[in-house]
């Protein structure tokens, strides 16, 4: 296992900031309100959570393509499409069963993160970073779920 790029790390941990804004705020509904008042409702607790979360899953799935798509194996291509296929079938309305949803899935793009590095289609700093950064998204979309 290598160190991940300064770029890589840098734009990863940056990219947590709003799933611990919305982790926050959820737990400090409080805090919310500045940007409620500024900007929006949705940019805060739950609604944040949900909406960043379906981002992100289908983000990491059209990186997983990328990675994917470097070897045309057929199995490790199918396996890139299905973060946007669960948000697709799996993530409902009620922010509770998104919220749910979106445990699974970061949880399941995990599992493939796995796949792909152990079949050598991905760098070998991919897993460290990917670890790390899912140790955060994971607590804080939790803390949505039971406490938002």
């Amino acid at each position: 296992m290598s160190r991940p790029p300064r770029a890589a790390l840098i734009l990863g941990v940056a990219g947590l900031a709003p799933f611990v804004w919305g982790a926050l705020t959820a737990l400090i509904p409080a805090l919310a309100r500045p940007t409620s008042d500024l900007v929006a409702a949705r940019l805060s607790g739950v609604p944040l959570l949900v909406d960043y979360g379906i981002i992100i899953l289908c983000f990491m799935g059209g990186a997983l393509f990328g990675l994917a798509s470097r070897s045309g194996e057929r199995v490790a291509l199918g396996l890139s499409v299905l973060p946007a296929l669960w948000v697709l079938f799996a993530v409902g309305d009620a922010p509770e069963a998104a919220l749910r949803s979106l445990l699974f899935g970061f949880g399941g793009i995990l599992a493939i993160d796995a796949y792909l590095w152990m079949r050598r289609l991905a760098p070998g700093w991919w897993m460290p970073l990917r670890l790390g950064l899912t140790a955060v998204v994971v607590p804080c979309l939790a803390i949505g779920l039971y406490h938002g």
